[in-house]
């Protein structure tokens, strides 16, 4: 009697274009959330050397202003002018301040709602321009930013990375061109002529300033010294 044959599988499976797809965009996005997380952990404790802008502006300048300095070789009034222009809740928001964004939606985007983190987020890791997906990634990045970094470290970068003037990059910079000191030496007056031109700082001076960079200045010099009397200041001047 003959005897019946018996299949057995060959081992190989099947390929299927849709698993494998998956598959390696997982591994794609776990990597770059691995990449994301040692550049962001690098820059907390390094200074950035460089960022896309100043290195474009050198490009197109042919030079650049640019030096790092440690918050303390600073004076803490710039400090505090920067928060009170740019970003008074500080100290009190984890990247984002919803308060701000919400008034920002009301007024149908004709203001700005950027916090300092986000700045920080957008100069250093990413590109200026506005996009979706600038945008996506700077809210993904600038959560993880605030965990890693201190408060201080955040600001510190921020007043060094920031454009003052066409190719003058960093406070060191910005207080050396403006009013020949160095930034330790900045008084209120002069750190808040700085910060007034921050959101414009190519259509504004502050060695010459106009009307509205001057009454902007004087709030923004108030501003400093409330948020040093309310606390608000605390989380980078401890």
């Amino acid at each position: 009697m003959a005897k019946s044959k018996t299949f057995k599988p060959s081992g190989k499976k099947k390929f299927r274009p849709g698993r494998w797809l998956a598959l390696w965009v997982m591994r794609l996005a776990v990597l770059a959330a691995a990449v994301m997380l040692l550049a962001i952990s690098c820059f907390a404790v390094f200074d950035p050397p460089t960022t896309f802008y100043i290195r474009s502006e050198r490009m197109r300048l042919g030079a650049v202003d640019y030096a790092f300095v440690p918050m303390e070789d600073i004076a803490p009034v710039m400090a505090r002018s920067a928060v009170a222009a740019e970003d008074a809740n500080f100290c009190e928001h984890f990247g984002f301040d919803m308060a701000a964004i919400r008034l920002a939606l009301e007024a149908g985007g004709a203001r700005g709602a950027s916090t300092i983190s986000q700045q920080v987020v957008k100069n250093v890791y990413l590109w200026q321009g506005r996009s979706w997906i600038r945008k996506a990634l700077e809210a993904m990045i600038t959560p993880v930013m605030e965990m890693v970094w201190s408060k201080r470290r955040i600001l510190e970068v921020y007043l060094n990375v920031a454009e003052f003037d066409e190719g003058v990059f960093g406070i060191d910079a910005a207080s050396q061109h403006y009013f020949g000191v160095l930034p330790a030496d900045l008084t209120a007056t002069q750190a808040a002529r700085l910060a007034a031109i921050l959101p414009d700082p190519k259509g504004r001076s502050a060695s010459k300033p106009s009307d509205f960079v001057r009454r902007r200045a004087n709030g923004i010099r108030d501003g400093a010294a409330t948020i040093r009397r309310d606390g608000r200041a605390a989380c980078f001047e401890s």
